[in-house]
């Protein structure tokens, strides 16, 4: 994975707060895991500012490089769809998204969007844990022809999804990470020391 260290991991922290995207309790998460703390990062394109910010966040991880070898963006139902949608419009990007379940009615697509073989595509989301998402938006769109090489987030969890992801010829690029998250709200003093451990409890990269 690529992490790149950002001088606005404060702002995201603080939009994190604000927008009321983080929360403690008992989750099941989409993996099938289940946690003590949920990242609902769908909250925030319901707030306009914070929705921009983040697009800025994501834009910082898409170095030249990466946006110029893809040919298309995907997006990951639902949440990545959306930021998705954004970064595609502003990097003149055709729009691909996946769907979690195959279409039964029409031409019965799961990838949604022109997509030719041999096309490389980026795919986005907002939140990874194990990649069980992206790896099921990847194979979809690798079983249309598409190429598929990078998948970017906002946020790693660090449940394993980079090294899943390595195992399927995928690299991840994230803004930040969990740990790194954790440890900013702890020094800001905005959760406490057993959320803190909750927090790192769950992280095994």
């Amino acid at each position: 994975m690529v992490l790149l260290v950002s001088t606005r991991l404060d702002e995201f922290c603080n939009i994190l707060l604000r927008t009321g995207s983080l929360k403690f309790g008992t989750f099941k998460l989409a993996s099938g895991l289940l946690s003590p703390y949920y990242v609902d990062l769908r909250l925030i394109p319901s707030y306009p500012e914070a929705f921009q910010q983040t697009i800025d966040m994501y834009r910082s991880v898409l170095e030249p490089d990466l946006v110029k070898r893809a040919q298309r963006f995907a997006g990951v139902p639902t949440a990545g769809i959306a930021y998705a949608a954004v970064l595609a419009l502003n990097l003149s990007k055709p729009l691909l998204y996946v769907r979690k379940e195959q279409k039964e009615h029409g031409r019965e697509k799961k990838v949604e969007g022109l997509l030719q073989p041999g096309d490389k595509v980026l795919i986005l989301d907002d939140v990874v844990t194990t990649g069980k998402s992206l790896l099921e938006a990847a194979e979809a769109i690798r079983g249309e022809g598409g190429i598929v090489d990078d998948a970017v987030v906002l946020l790693d969890r660090q449940q394993g999804a980079e090294a899943n992801l390595r195992k399927k010829r995928m690299k991840l690029h994230a803004f930040t990470t969990m740990r790194r998250i954790a440890d900013k709200l702890l020094n800001l003093g905005t959760i406490n020391e057993e959320q803190h451990k909750e927090i790192l409890s769950q992280i095994i990269s």
